[in-house]
C-alpha cells in the first residue's frame, strides 16, 4: 500500500514538473514539484523500513525489491539536488525512470525471491548496494547530460523560450553530470572489488565466467569511459554530456539483455 503511494506522489511530481516546462510556471508554483518529489521519497523510504522489518533482510534480494531500492536510491539522489535550486528540475527525466522502477516493482510484488544465497550478511548488502548506487549516480549523470545537450541546442539556435528558462545553466548541468559519473564509478568500484574480496577470500577465485561479475565489470568500464570523455580538448562539457546519456543506455540495455538470458534463474541483480 505505502509503495502505491509512493508511486502516486512521484507521477504527481513529474505531471508538476511537465506543467512548468510547458506552462512556464514561476514563482512558488515552479518549487512545488521538489517538495512532492521528496514526500514520495521519505513514502518508499518507509515501504523498504517495513519491508526490512517484516522479511527480516534488506530489499536486495530478487528484481522486485532490487528496483524498488534502485528507484530509491535514484529518488535520494533527485532529492539531494534540490538542495542547488534550479538543478531540481533534473527531476523531470529522472522521475519516469523512478516510475517506471517503482511501476514494475509494485506489479511483481515487492517481497523476497526464494533464493538461497551463500553470498549474503553485511557482506552482500553492502556489495549491492554499493552497486544499484554507482547505478543511480549513472542515471543522474545521464538525465543532466539530456538536459545539457537540450540547453545548449537552445542556445546554439537562439530559441530562448520556455524550455530555456525552465532548464538550469549549462554550468550546473554539467557540474551534476560530473558529481552523478564520479560517484557511480566509485561506488561500482568499492562494490565489485567488495564482492571479489570475498569471493577469493571464500571460495579462492575470482569467479569471472559469472554473468554478474561480467556485467559488473562492463558497467564499470562503461563509467569509467564516461569519466575519460571528460579528458582532452574540443568541446568537452558537450561531450561528456553524450557520452553520459550513451554509457547509461548501454547499462539499461545491457541489463535488458542479461536479463532476457538468465530468466527464471537469475540472482540478486537478475
Amino acid at each position: 500500500m505505502i509503495h502505491l503511494v509512493a508511486l502516486t506522489l512521484y507521477i504527481a511530481a513529474f505531471l508538476l514538473w511537465l506543467r512548468a516546462l510547458v506552462g512556464g510556471v514561476r514563482g512558488r508554483a515552479a518549487h512545488v514539484p521538489g517538495p512532492v518529489a521528496a514526500a514520495g521519497v521519505v513514502a518508499h523510504l518507509v515501504a523498504l523500513v517495513l519491508y526490512t522489518s517484516r522479511w527480516g533482510e534488506l530489499p536486495l534480494v530478487g528484481l522486485a525489491p532490487s528496483l524498488s531500492t534502485l528507484s530509491l536510491l535514484i529518488g535520494v539522489g533527485l532529492v539531494a539536488t534540490l538542495w542547488l535550486g534550479e538543478a531540481g528540475r533534473v527531476g523531470i527525466l529522472l522521475m519516469p525512470l523512478m516510475i517506471l522502477l517503482e511501476g514494475i516493482a509494485a506489479v511483481m510484488g515487492v517481497r523476497p525471491a526464494p533464493a538461497d544465497l551463500d553470498f549474503s550478511g553485511a557482506w552482500f548488502a553492502l556489495h549491492v548496494t554499493l552497486g544499484l548506487a554507482g547505478v543511480g549516480g549513472m542515471a543522474l549523470s545521464a538525465a543532466a547530460g539530456a538536459l545539457y545537450l537540450l540547453q545548449h541546442r537552445e542556445l546554439k539556435s537562439k530559441r530562448l523560450g520556455r524550455v530555456f528558462r525552465f532548464l538550469p545553466p549549462l554550468a550546473t548541468l554539467d557540474r551534476m553530470g560530473r558529481i552523478g559519473a564520479v560517484a557511480g564509478f566509485t561506488m561500482l568500484t568499492l562494490g565489485i572489488m567488495l564482492g571479489w574480496a570475498w569471493t577469493v577470500r571464500f571460495r579462492n577465485t575470482f569467479a569471472g565466467g559469472d554473468p554478474e561479475t561480467i556485467w559488473a565489470v562492463f558497467i564499470w568500464a562503461v563509467v569509467l569511459s564516461v569519466l575519460a570523455a571528460r579528458v582532452g580538448g574540443g568541446r568537452v562539457e558537450r561531450r561528456a554530456a553524450l557520452a553520459g546519456v550513451v554509457g547509461f543506455a548501454l547499462i539499461a540495455l545491457s541489463f535488458v539483455v542479461i536479463r532476457a538470458l538468465a530468466g527464471d534463474a537469475g540472482g540478486f541483480f537478475l
